[in-house]
């Protein structure tokens, strides 16, 4: 389901068609998402990039759920049948049952291997095509029992940002659709295209940790000054370093029981596995950019091995370190 990275000498690959499926009272935000990262045309990245159309069901203009605007170009649901993935933001009135046409499309647009993305509630439409049956997904918080209570065959994740079900892939409120949107962009064109893409968006490239933490209040901020932001720019900087708790809790001038509660609150995952997963994305970039083995590789991103590094290349992205490397060496070419 990839879309190709580069278009060879003298051809042109077929554009990755990307359908953003709307109805009146479409979110701007979500799916404006979508927009940005699908629609803006990069061929200083890749070329070429993805075709993004936006279609609905519903005659045109689209109201959206802000009164002041909505949106007069906009195709039919046919749309659906040429597009290679379809996002759908957060579906206005997911309550109610959704008109059969648009569940008809989607069931078709599955069966014949389309990608299906969803954002917020627009979970409750893939679950009311069928589309999530017995597999896990997310929603935004505030919707996660009423979900799990109108599709009981969906295994809810209340507390994550995203799930990558192979298929269909699904993601927590809001701005968690750029977590989503950005990871689909990984999964394609690889780390250093999706790091680009996140850094002119002006957002980090991948945020680590559940929605959990922003049910109650939302992540506190990192000044210049607190001890936490050092030593994370310091931990990405030496990932070749054995970097244990305590040695993360020393640099703090923290004890590590302290420092573990501050680096959970702050990130909602704990030392261990944010280092673990800066190690495999420095791994994924170096399986990109260069030619170095995968022993060498393990050893400048910490791992010591490349048994070890296979072991958690496997458990964070189902593939290994050359199986990776191939892909995006052919996608290249």
């Amino acid at each position: 389901m990839s879309s190709q990275a580069a278009s060879s000498p003298g051809s042109r690959a077929r554009r990755h068609v990307v359908a953003a499926l709307i109805a009146h009272g479409v979110a701007p935000f979500e799916l404006g998402v979508a927009c940005e990262v699908f629609g803006i045309q990069r061929p200083e990245l890749v070329d070429p990039w993805y075709r993004l159309v936006v279609c609905s069901a519903d005659e045109p203009p689209i109201r959206s759920s802000w009164s002041s605007f909505s949106l007069v170009q906009v195709s039919p649901l046919s749309a659906l049948d040429r597009a290679d993935t379809i996002v759908i933001p957060a579906w206005p009135a997911h309550s109610r049952e959704a008109p059969a046409e648009v569940v008809v499309a989607l069931q078709r647009a599955f069966r014949r291997g389309a990608r299906i993305l969803t954002v917020c509630t627009g979970a409750f439409l893939a679950a009311r095509a069928g589309l999530l049956d017995g597999l896990p997904a997310s929603t935004h918080w505030m919707y996660a029992a009423e979900l799990a209570e109108q599709f009981p065959a969906v295994d809810v994740r209340p507390d994550v940002l995203y799930v990558d079900a192979g298929q269909v892939l699904t993601s927590a409120g809001t701005a968690a659709g750029i977590d989503l949107c950005l990871h689909v962009v990984r999964k394609d064109h690889g780390a250093e295209v999706a790091n680009a893409v996140a850094r002119r968006m002006v957002v980090p490239p991948q945020r680590h940790g559940g929605q959990a933490q922003f049910a109650e209040a939302p992540v506190p901020s990192c000044p210049e000054d607190d001890p936490l932001a050092d030593v994370v720019d310091w931990a990405v900087a030496n990932l070749d370093r054995d970097l244990p708790v305590e040695a993360l809790a020393a640099r703090a001038a923290m004890s590590p029981r302290t420092f573990a509660r501050h680096f959970r609150s702050a990130t909602g995952t704990t030392p261990l596995q944010w280092v673990l997963r800066q190690r495999v994305l420095l791994a994924q970039r170096l399986l990109e950019t260069t030619d170095e083995p995968v022993e060498r590789i393990a050893q400048r991103v910490g791992f010591g091995s490349a048994t070890v590094l296979r072991a958690h290349f496997g458990r964070q992205l189902r593939t290994t370190p050359l199986a990776y490397r191939r892909t995006f060496r052919e996608q290249s070419a």
